[in-house]
């Protein structure tokens, strides 16, 4: 697996992971990449700082909860995660949950092998790449904990 770092037209940045290079430039080409933050199907590769091997410690290095608070887009990530929060609220009201079984349910949907409805659950990096490579259509989302519990 790789991770991209990747920007939109609107400078919104965001990570994506892909089994390898050919990965990316095939959904690229095909125009199945979707900013993660406006939806903006017009995305590129941004430029990436080089992973530097190095100690654990070093690389780990605790970020202090005061540097997010001060943070200047701090409002920004807020709105976010509130928009997150809601996303899960509708994707849990209207449609069902497989948990684990998601791959397997959604390659049954994709082949036509049972009723098309929308569903969510869980699938490994390893699953999702699979079914990049199939052409199930899919999306991954950040999956922000409940505000109640």
């Amino acid at each position: 697996m790789i991770a991209y770092d990747l920007c939109c037209e609107r400078d919104h940045s965001f990570e994506a992971w892909f089994k390898d290079a050919a990965t990316f430039e095939r959904q690229a080409k095909r125009k199945l990449l979707n900013c993660a933050i406006c939806g903006s199907p017009k995305v590129k590769r941004a430029l990436s700082a080089p992973a530097i091997a190095g100690t654990r410690s070093q690389n780990t290095a605790a970020v202090p909860a005061k540097a997010y608070a001060t943070h200047p887009d701090a409002s920004k990530m807020a709105a976010l995660m509130e928009q997150l929060g809601e996303l899960r609220k509708q994707v849990e009201a209207n449609a069902d949950n497989v948990g684990e079984k998601f791959a397997e349910e959604a390659r049954k949907i994709h082949y036509g092998e049972v009723e098309k409805r929308s569903i969510y659950g869980e699938a490994s990096d390893k699953e999702a790449a699979a079914l990049v490579e199939e052409g199930v259509e899919f999306a991954r989302i950040p999956w922000v904990r409940r505000s109640d519990s």
